[in-house]
Order: structure tokens, then sequence, then C-alpha cells
């Protein structure tokens, strides 16, 4: 059965591709990152529990059987925004679902340099995550680059503060500082590092996501000040990148956009020998214990053809896998796991407001006409001396409003109930029929005023923590409203 999975979830037609083929993409391996003795891994499992302690571990979490467990197939996409990435995002995902019978969803890293802000305010809406990739797309980023894009999604896009939770390092380079960081502004996790050693080789690293409060156990070849206990970060949690593998095993790894590399050691792509490899890896994690794998892309060179779905097998978000190994339940539990539902926001498609949702905000999009990259946005545009005529002025998303209750233009939240509307549109599935989940909870808005998007303190924090980061890339310049 897991050959015919396999052929659903990863069946890729690698002649579908419309770009041309580069010789080196962001994020590659050329072989083992780590080794059990360079790792110098140790955690006693008694004193790191689920749900904020994980060991780093090849068995899968809450001691389950391999066999009850899901095989997670985790899609992410770096960079940019814009149309063209969602189109081609979307050709993978639109017409697939998960056993549920719920849409795909993924997680997104997001960077500054070229992006559509409403786009990524659609797109979280639609239920997917967004992630930091830092500002200006540099490896080992300093904090101005880390902390400058959260901001400038909260503003620009209407992401909440608190929903930006992942964190990828721009061509997976990151130190033990960048580490420390992530925790000083209480991101959940880190999905930089590289899980290089095949399952079947009995010092793989190929782990369960853990926590860093025993430190990393992946990427100790190749970052210095990591493994061996190092860093302790209690609670932070690493999600592995897993490659897959060609005939060279552990001398022969794919990570990001593996149909873009060439298999085993030969001088150019073979369509044919991409699809075994990918088909062989997944089959062994399978048949194994079903640790992740991943589909790590950039989407302009994403593949555009692959089928359906079998009952075992999910593709998700980091996110929705993180949420499930802090909880894990067998498969024949799933029909009451939140989080692998599809809550959709119930919002009367008659209102003209900008919400993130296309039927709503039609005509209400704000452009930003900057010349290297115009973008357009609900919430305002970041070099606004006065109101543009014709406009009005737009308020930055507060903290107790969810993103498509917002509306940014009258400064008021649509929901004044204790609870948001949602509608759970996930079905059945294997033995468990409960349809009567709560909906997410809401804390009502409180009436306070709205923040002004670009006040004197945002444009003052902005200024602090990113301008020059934000000048550099973009020759914005953030002035007092």
């Amino acid at each position: 059965m897991w050959s015919f999975t396999l052929l659903s979830v990863l069946g890729i037609a690698l002649q579908a591709l419309q770009v041309p083929v580069v010789t080196a993409q962001d994020g590659s391996i050329s072989g083992p990152t780590s080794s059990s003795s360079a790792a110098g891994y140790s955690c006693d499992p008694s004193q790191c529990q689920l749900p904020n302690c994980n060991c780093a571990s090849t068995s899968p979490p809450g001691g389950l059987s391999p066999s009850d467990v899901p095989q997670f197939v985790v899609f992410t996409a770096d960079d940019a925004v814009q149309s063209y990435t969602l189109d081609s995002v979307n050709q993978f995902l639109a017409q697939r679902k998960n056993p549920n019978g719920c849409p795909i969803k993924m997680t997104y890293f997001t960077s500054l340099n070229y992006t559509n802000y409403t786009l990524v305010t659609d797109w979280y809406v639609a239920g997917n995550e967004i992630a930091d990739h830092t500002m200006t797309h540099v490896g080992t980023p300093p904090a101005d680059e880390i902390n400058g894009n959260i901001i400038a999604l909260n503003a620009l896009a209407g992401i909440p503060l608190d929903a930006i939770q992942g964190f990828r390092a721009p061509y997976l380079n990151y130190t033990a500082q960048t580490l420390q960081l992530l925790a000083d502004v209480d991101f959940t996790y880190d999905s930089s590092s590289a899980s290089s050693i095949p399952v079947t080789d009995p010092g793989t690293d190929a782990y369960w996501p853990y926590t860093l409060d025993n430190g990393l156990a992946n990427d100790c070849l190749t970052v210095e000040g990591i493994c061996k206990g190092l860093p302790k970060i209690p609670g932070l949690w690493e999600i592995p990148m897993y490659a897959f593998f060609d005939d060279l095993g552990v001398d022969g790894p794919h990570l990001m956009d593996p149909w873009l590399d060439t298999a085993n050691g030969a001088s150019a792509v073979n369509d044919t020998a991409t699809f075994e490899y990918m088909k062989n890896t997944f089959t062994a994690h399978y048949t194994g214990n079903r640790q992740p794998i991943g589909l790590y892309t950039h989407p302009i060179h994403l593949s555009t053809t692959y089928p359906g779905m079998q009952q075992d097998v999910w593709i998700v978000s980091n996110e929705q896998l993180l949420a499930w190994v802090r909880n894990p339940v067998a498969v024949s539990d799933l029909d009451s796991f939140e989080p692998l539902k599809c809550p959709t926001p119930q919002v009367d498609p008659s209102l003209n407001i900008c919400n993130g949702i296309p039927q709503n905000e039609a005509g209400l999009l704000e452009e930003c006409d900057f010349p290297d990259f115009p973008f357009f946005t609900c919430y305002g545009c970041p070099q606004v001396e006065q109101v543009p005529a014709g406009q009005q002025m737009r308020y930055r998303l507060p903290s107790n409003c969810s993103t498509p209750f917002w509306d940014p233009i009258a400064g008021s939240c649509l929901c004044q109930s204790s609870e948001c509307a949602f509608t759970d549109n996930s079905r059945p599935i294997g033995v468990r029929y409960s349809l009567n989940a709560p909906t997410p909870t809401y804390v009502n808005f409180n009436g306070a005023s709205p923040v002004k998007l670009w006040s004197g303190s945002l444009v003052g924090m902005m200024s602090a923590l990113a301008v020059g980061a934000f000048g550099a890339a973009t020759g914005w310049v953030l002035v007092n409203v």
C-alpha cells in the first residue's frame, strides 16, 4: 500500500517544471552534517516530557507504535510571497485534501523583499502558517533582521504577533546565537537544521521534533558552538529538515528543491532517477518509525503535478506537525484532533472590509507604489506623510481581534460575541465520527482606541529595530503621521 501512498503524495511529473534548472539552490547539503559522536547528545525522557519538552529521538512521541502514527509530509516554502509563487504552490495544494477532507495547509517562511503583503494576509486567513525568514534574506541574521520581519508581517499583513511562531535561516546559515535570539523574542520553533543521515542507517539523525533543553543533535559537524549539550534553550523546539537520499546513501542527500538536483553523482538531472530516490526515501520512513518527510521548496522551482492522498498520510504545516508531536494521538483518534481540522471564518460576504478574504476586500486594497517592489496592503503604506487623497486612515490589527474579523478602515472588530464564528469543514475519518469539537475561542474587543498604523510609536519601534535593514533593502523612509 505504501508504494501507492508515495505515488499519491510525491508523484512528481518533473517535466512540468516551467523554470530553467539551476546548479545550486539555497539550502543544499552535500553530505552528513552530524554524527552520533559529534552530537554527544544525552537526554533523560523521565525528566523531559511532553508537551513542553521532548528528547531527540527516532521513535514516535508519546510511546506510540509506528503503525499507529500518521505519516506526515511537511510542506514549506521560502522567500517572497507573490501571485506567481502562490500560483505555483496552489497547483500543488488546490486539488488535494487530507484524509479528513480538509484542504492542505503549509508553512510559508516569508521575507520582506518583493513580498506582496495583501497576499500574505489572504494566505494566513485561508489557514496557512506564516513564519519568519528575515527581512532581507541574510544568513546568520542579527536580531534586527529577525525582529524587523515580525514587525513588518504584523504591520503590513495583519498577522498577529503571537501567530508568528516559526523561523528558518536563509541559506540554512545559523549559529547558537541565532537560536538564542529566537528564544529571546518567544519563537516556538526553529527549522534550519538538516536531517542528513538516512533512517535506514543505525546512526540516523532523522529525529522527531525536539526541544533544546539538552542542546542540538543535528548539524553537529557544520555549525560551531552547538551539540554536546549546547545550546541549552529550554522550550525552544527544533524541527529538522528531512532529506531525501539517492543511491549514494549518506553521500547523496537532497534537501531543498530536490527535483532540481542531479542524482547518483550524475552530471545532468534525470527525472526518473529523482522520482526513484524520493520514492525510496519515503518508503524507508513509512515502513520504519514514520519520522516526517519534507517537501521544502522555493515556489518558483515547484513541480506542479502531485496526485491525491491515502488515509494514513497527511500533508501538514510545521505548526500542525508540532501540535501533534506535543500531544500525539493515534491515527484512529485524529477525528478529534483540532489542529488538523479546517475551521473557516464566517464573515458576511456582502460586507466590504479589508480582512484577507478576497470577496470582502475587493476595491479596498491600498497600493504602495515603491519602485523596487510595489505591493498592496489592507493596513496602509510605510511612507505616508498624510492620508492620500481619496484614502482613509488605516488601523493596525489589535492583539484581541482575529485577522478576518478586523476592519482596518473603520478601526473596529466585527466579532462582538464570546466566540468568533468559525465553521468546521472537516469530515469523519477512520472509526471515529465526532463532529462536536469546540470552535476557537475569541477575546472580546475591548473598545480601546485602535493605534494608527504608522503612529509615532510604531515608527519609533521600527526605527529602533529595523530601519537600517529596511531602508538599505528598499529605500523606504518611515515618517510620523
